[in-house]
């Protein structure tokens, strides 16, 4: 699994606040998963040159991707790879949970 460090999810440009969690904690977590083998980050805006570099069988990503249009599913296919996007489930987003939070 690979995530964004802090720095690069700052760049994604969805608020001053995120990310909530740090990189470490958020390593943390996903460690934890049953289904994660290894985490590490990406320091640039997209995990392209990793992704290039492991050549995973699947690339996963947020329901807010269109695979279609990113590099990453392109290059993952190359090989014979898989990319899909999962879908967001109603009222679980960060972004739901910060406008949550602030309505309080």
């Amino acid at each position: 699994m690979a995530l964004n460090t802090d720095a690069s999810a700052k760049r994604l440009g969805k608020g001053p606040d995120r990310p909530l969690n740090n990189e470490a904690d958020r390593a943390f977590v996903m460690a934890a998963l049953a289904s994660t083998s290894l985490v590490t980050w990406f320091e640039e805006d997209t995990p392209l040159a990793l992704i290039s570099e492991v050549k995973p069988d699947i690339l996963v990503k947020g329901g807010d991707y269109d695979m279609r249009k990113l590099a990453e599913t392109a290059v993952v296919e190359s090989w014979g790879g898989r990319a899909l996007a999962l879908p967001f489930v109603d009222g679980y987003s960060t972004t739901a949970l910060v406008r949550k939070i602030r309505q309080v």
